[in-house]
């Protein structure tokens, strides 16, 4: 939507707006955006990434510009340039098919989308069958399933899924989630799995990852007395529209989830005292700066930056972009 222009001074209303803290980038998107900016330093461009590297607009238009080329799948990359695989993880067919073409390539995966990899496979080595708890189609999702022979893992979506469930044969069940998930429903899920089947053992560490968490956690403060939130974040984003749902359930008047501050509809504003501010991990924080100084522009705003777990975590880049 077009930008309104600024009001005057005396004719805006006043407003508060809280700010989610953590907000934005986690450390597994950081990570995967340095991967791509580096390649493009070191091996200059083009430099090919499968799939988009996170689930934001405007970080995949920004990597264009700088000679990223976004592509479905290898066999529209050329052997002789480097490929990045995305933050979500991938299939194991995809490495392998990139190292049968001798392809220089990239795991941007998120360390702890690999985490979950690594105890699928022990699991199944062990002769678990597993349940993955997550959301059908989503690239995480794909990449997870394609660690392992087809009809090893089993895909549950929701409560109903898992009270239909069926155990194939009398293997021994395991289960691992997608790290995007909506921690409230997760636990909706597993209470189902858990009465169902009480021997179902809980992974090493849970799979949700900090930063789903820790943001998730943050809207449920900002969602008890906000009349509206905004989720800085792309629609195709996991995490972002999980956080519009949180928001709802804690109580929020109304939640949206918003590219950028050009796709807010100031009608929603109607009536509204209090505005909560956030964004998904994968949301660069000019986003939200932009937005907060457009929320300026049309009201008289009290910013007021919420108290939250503040977030330390880094991930080391691959070698091959550091030695």
């Amino acid at each position: 939507m077009d930008a309104a222009p600024t009001f005057p001074a005396d004719s805006r209303r006043p407003i508060t707006v809280r700010l989610a803290t953590p907000r934005g980038f986690c450390a597994g998107v950081d990570r995967a955006i340095q991967i791509v900016e580096r390649a493009i330093e070191r091996f200059g461009a083009p430099v090919y990434v499968r799939h988009e590297i996170v689930h934001n607009r405007h970080v995949v238009e920004r990597l264009k510009a700088l000679g990223a080329v976004f592509v479905k799948e290898l066999d529209e990359c050329p052997d002789d340039r480097p490929v990045v695989f995305s933050a979500h993880g991938v299939p194991k067919s995809v490495p392998a098919t990139a190292r049968a073409r001798q392809m220089l390539f990239l795991d941007a995966t998120c360390p702890l989308v690999s985490k979950v990899h690594v105890e699928a496979e022990r699991h199944h080595a062990a002769g678990r069958h597993i349940i993955l708890i997550g959301h059908a189609g989503h690239p995480e999702v794909i990449g997870t399933m394609g660690q392992l022979p087809p009809g090893t893992i089993s895909l549950i979506e929701t409560a109903a899924d898992a009270e239909a469930f069926q155990r194939p044969g009398d293997a021994p069940l395991a289960y691992a989630t997608q790290t995007t998930l909506s921690v409230d429903d997760t636990a909706e899920v597993l209470a189902v799995l858990k009465r169902r089947f009480p021997e179902l053992p809980d992974p090493h560490k849970e799979d949700i990852c900090y930063a789903t968490t820790n943001r998730q956690e943050a809207v449920k403060r900002l969602g008890d007395g906000c009349d509206l939130v905004l989720v800085v974040g792309s629609q195709n984003s996991s995490n972002s529209a999980r956080l519009v749902e949180v928001a709802l359930r804690a109580g929020a008047g109304d939640a949206r989830l918003v590219d950028d501050a050009g796709h807010v509809d100031w009608a929603w504003f109607e009536g509204v005292k209090t505005v909560g501010v956030t964004a998904g991990a994968s949301a660069p924080e000019p986003l939200i700066e932009a937005l907060i100084e457009a929320i300026r522009a049309r009201f008289d705003a009290t910013v007021v930056e919420d108290d939250g777990e503040r977030e330390t975590v880094a991930f080391k880049l691959p070698r091959a972009l550091t030695a």
